[in-house]
């Protein structure tokens, strides 16, 4: 539920100072920018530097797209240099908040969780199952951390399976099943000289590493880049040299799903879209000291918006509608 921040071979501080130049280049993306530039901070060992771009963000003029996470992080951020009694104040703040966004929900049940507060970390997965998966017919993706963290919660309290720790099993993706990954008596076996129970243990930290490698993988570094009608037309007009790029609306709309598909068929993951604007493209331009008319341009542009955070995923969750704005099914649309 973090950003995504590489553990190894970084500068985190450095990395950090990177993020909060952009931010300051790019004023409309600077919550998404200076969260990451936090988790690189808090990773550098610089938490207290972390804590004031928190504040920062929640001091700002600007409405913040996900203020509940920003309190989140803030908190578990807090708690581990030494400020539990803040840290509770605001997670008890954001529970009796009770955000739609799942993202909160883990991020404080894991940080009651890491401080040996078990119950309190049921209490609060279980709260969060309740408000987002009620009468839900298919969890989406983002619950899931949801639904995983209470299960290993609850085998580390010895409950017995209930229907949620049942739907978590079935959306576990993982080649070992959460029951064995969750499995408190595990530690024992980290300890152990039997050369069959060490290579079990290996292959269960190796599929627990990938379910967490896919969970950290987002924003997508993967994006196809997507214009909406208005925004073609405009660029077309301003610069017709593109329209070799894009003959037609419903032509682009096709390639977009087309080069999706056969990054996926590839094995490319994590893939995503971005949306594209005439004024931004052309700042972007002007940042690169090119030409909006260079065609070239067009994929360093989807990789940049995907940088600053605006990549969607795809394929979107069943039900949900189609990327591409028509408002209708994305299995009835672009998913036929």
């Amino acid at each position: 539920m973090r950003p995504d921040t590489p553990a190894e071979n970084v500068d985190h501080a450095a990395e950090a100072a990177r993020l909060e130049r952009t931010a300051g280049l790019y004023p409309e993306d600077a919550e998404a920018l200076l969260l990451r530039a936090a988790a690189h901070l808090e990773l550098s060992g610089d938490r207290p530097a972390a804590t004031t771009l928190y504040d920062r963000l929640l001091s700002s003029a600007t409405d913040l797209d996900h203020p509940h996470l920003v309190r989140a992080l803030k908190a578990s951020n807090l708690w581990e240099y030494g400020h539990e009694a803040e840290a509770r104040a605001i997670i008890e703040g954001i529970r009796v908040a009770a955000p739609r966004d799942p993202a909160p929900w883990v991020i404080i049940a894991e940080a009651l969780e890491s401080h040996d507060e078990l119950e309190a970390a049921h209490e609060t997965f279980t709260e969060a199952a309740r408000l987002l998966l009620t009468d839900v017919e298919e969890p989406p993706y983002a619950t899931h951390p949801v639904l995983f963290g209470r299960h290993r919660v609850r085998r580390m309290l010895g409950a017995p399976h209930d229907d949620w720790d049942t739907l978590a099993d079935s959306l576990n993706t993982a080649p070992v099943p959460l029951d064995e990954l969750h499995d408190p008596n595990r530690v024992w076996s980290l300890g152990s000289s039997n050369p069959a129970e060490l290579a079990a243990e290996i292959s269960r930290l190796r599929a627990e590493l990938g379910t967490y490698r896919e969970a950290l993988s987002r924003p997508f570094p993967v994006a196809v880049l997507h214009w909406p009608a208005a925004e073609l037309s405009e660029l077309l007009a301003d610069y017709p040299s593109l329209s070799s790029e894009y003959p037609s609306y419903e032509a682009h709309l096709a390639t977009v799903e087309a080069s999706l598909r056969e990054l996926a068929a590839s094995g490319t993951q994590n893939l995503g879209i971005v949306t594209g604007t005439v004024p931004s493209y052309e700042a972007f331009a002007a940042s690169e000291a090119s030409s909006p008319a260079d065609p070239t341009l067009l994929p360093q542009y989807a990789t940049t918006l995907a940088a600053r955070g605006r990549a969607v995923a795809w394929p979107p969750q069943r039900g949900a509608v189609c990327w591409c704005g028509s408002g209708r099914v994305y299995g009835e649309c672009h998913g036929e």
